[in-house]
């Protein structure tokens, strides 16, 4: 009886490691040999950090997985490295409030979502200054101010 407990002790390892797998840095590569993304797999599936890129070489999109979802914070770019857009997700998801950087014109819009739909406030800014303000319903625009004043008005319970 106790040799038959050594050698369980002895194996046992063996097989749990076997059965399970390790967290491992993985790499993707584009046809061309340049790095298309890399972060970590438990087997296939990806979690935690991630990063994805341009043919380019420079970062197109970052952020968390969790068992092979986004999950948490992200960021996304353009192909000469400037900040698009940002926000969070939930099982894939679009969740809570989303940050849009219109670079040309030079505005910023900041967006609530729920499930990946546009659910809440949107505001509008310029030069750092607040000039619109939208509500929306499942993803359909509901109200419109041009004025912090009337805003505040028609939505005195608003959480910003």
């Amino acid at each position: 009886m106790a040799f038959k407990l050594f050698i369980f002790i002895l194996i046992y390892p063996v097989l749990v490691s076997q059965t399970v797998s390790q967290k491992e840095y993985h790499y993707e590569y584009y046809a061309n040999g340049k790095l298309k993304a890399e972060g970590w797999k438990t087997g296939e599936i990806k979690v935690d950090f991630w990063h994805f890129y341009y043919p380019n070489g420079k970062v197109s999109h970052e952020g968390h997985y969790q068992n092979n979802s986004k999950n948490g914070y992200w960021y996304f770019y353009t192909e000469d490295n400037k900040l698009l857009k940002e926000g969070h997700f939930i099982n894939d998801k679009a969740e809570k409030w989303w940050i849009i950087y219109d670079i040309a014109a030079g505005i910023t819009r900041k967006y609530q979502y729920k499930n990946n739909k546009k659910q809440g406030y949107c505001l509008l800014y310029k030069n750092n200054r607040l000039f619109k303000a939208e509500r929306f319903i499942n993803d359909k625009k509901t109200g419109e101010w041009t004025d912090i004043i009337s805003f505040k008005r028609d939505n005195p319970n608003a959480s910003l």
